[in-house]
């Protein structure tokens, strides 16, 4: 009987070596994923300098031309803006702390549920996120060979999920499908196209997919480090 309990003591003991090393060697994999797609960017020293991004990207809804304009600075103010016919038609932004938006003319607290990953961010770029423990766990999930795309399984601390699709041989992240337990909803985002904006490869064509169809987002204009300040966020 001794032996019997010792043998089962030992093999459950090197089975949880075993599934103890599987979800390291598979957290070590997806993080060297994630690397070489910040590399393919242009670099962690680029990423980590960025504090400022700009962004204005032109789509057509309801066959109007729309503009959205997104600014962020670090470590965690954003603001998205809708243009059209070169006025702004709805604006939501977050001060560091609270989440708003102005519809009509009229300042007023948003669903603090669209903000709730902003408190806790730290970066610019969401692949520094990734790479960050107290923010995110990842995975390496596995590779669809057909389609040539490593998935990796990225978990928030409050238990919202990314998955996210990195291209086998350029690196470059070709999709992300997020997840809301509390909504219980997910979004799903694809980029078709890069191009490169002074010494940062950013995605120029992105697909916005739902139900009621696709969104196309081409990217027309990018800068960072520049031309944002905080009053952009009150």
């Amino acid at each position: 009987m001794k032996l019997l309990k010792l043998g089962l003591a030992v093999f459950c003991f090197a089975t949880a070596n075993t599934f103890t090393y599987a979800q390291e060697t598979n957290e070590a994999k997806a993080k060297s994923i994630i690397e070489k797609g910040i590399d393919a960017m242009g670099g962690k020293e680029l990423f980590s300098n960025i504090k400022t991004l700009y962004t204005k990207s032109a789509t057509i809804t309801d066959g109007r031309n729309v503009y959205f304009i997104t600014k962020e600075m670090a470590p965690n103010l954003g603001s998205f803006e809708i243009e059209y016919e070169g006025r702004t038609v709805y604006r939501s932004w977050f001060d560091g702390s609270t989440g708003f938006e102005m519809v009509n003319g009229q300042k007023k607290l948003a669903d603090q549920e669209e903000f709730k990953d902003k408190p806790g961010r730290k970066y610019i770029m969401n692949e520094l996120a990734y790479l960050d423990p107290s923010l995110y766990k990842v995975e390496f999930v596995d590779t669809d060979k057909a389609e040539n795309l490593h998935k990796i399984k990225a978990t928030a601390t409050d238990g919202s999920v990314v998955n996210l699709f990195y291209d086998t041989k350029d690196f470059l992240l070709k999709k992300e499908i997020k997840e809301n337990p509390v909504k219980n909803s997910f979004s799903t985002i694809l980029c078709e196209k890069y191009k490169k904006f002074k010494d940062l490869v950013h995605c120029s064509k992105t697909v916005l997919r739902s139900e009621d169809g696709d969104q196309i987002l081409n990217l027309v204009d990018l800068s960072y480090n520049k031309n944002i300040d905080k009053k952009d966020f009150k």
